[in-house]
């Protein structure tokens, strides 16, 4: 057997280290990673845009490649990039979704529609992409606008980490909600990515 051929996954800066600990795990050396900044978040129509760029500043180099992101608040845009490309990204709306899983993470939903989640990378990151990204830090009086409308924070962990615990539970402290913890794994995420290499190869 040869060596397969080069894949580049395209992702979210948020899903980064998830991404190298599957390819370590699964050995896939072949795999390349590019990731786009976790912080377009915040701004979500900028992310569809990014995603084409970076396709085509790789297009030439690459047979093969996918985007790990989720529709992310895009509204469809990532899709319709996607669709002029035939490149696959992976399932759902959010990466919350493809973690928990859709039907999981449905019931949550409907459990208590004011929630407000977290993973791993939001847990670690919560000051700067939260409470900075949205400008808290600076106009505190914000912080009841923001979350007037939600009742808990959920966490999503994709590791157990007592560190990321424990900064979860600070972050529904400072938002001054309920907390509840739900260890999903990598979900979908994984599966999803051994179905494109797998399919590639």
């Amino acid at each position: 057997m040869g060596t397969p051929p080069p894949i580049l996954i395209i992702a979210c800066g948020a899903l980064a280290r998830e991404i190298l600990a599957l390819c370590r795990a699964n050995g896939w050396q072949h795999v390349d990673l590019r990731c786009l900044n976790a912080d377009l978040h915040n701004k979500p129509k900028l992310i569809a845009g990014k995603v084409q760029e970076k396709i085509a500043s790789y297009r030439d180099r690459y047979d093969q490649i996918f985007v790990a992101y989720a529709d992310c608040g895009t509204g469809g845009d990532i899709d319709r990039v996607l669709k002029e490309t035939g490149i696959e990204r992976l399932p759902g709306a959010h990466c919350y979704s493809f973690y928990s899983g859709e039907f999981r993470f449905k019931q949550f939903s409907e459990q208590e529609p004011g929630t407000f989640y977290l993973t791993d990378f939001l847990a670690e990151n919560f000051d700067r992409i939260v409470i900075g990204g949205l400008g808290v830090d600076d106009y505190p009086e914000l912080l009841d606008d923001y979350f007037a409308n939600y009742r808990r924070v959920l966490y999503l962990s994709q590791t157990e980490d007592d560190r990321l615990l424990k900064k979860a539970r600070v972050a529904a402290q400072t938002l001054g909600l309920e907390f509840e913890h739900h260890h999903c794994g990598y979900g979908e995420l994984e599966l999803s990515l051994k179905s494109q290499v797998l399919k590639f190869e």
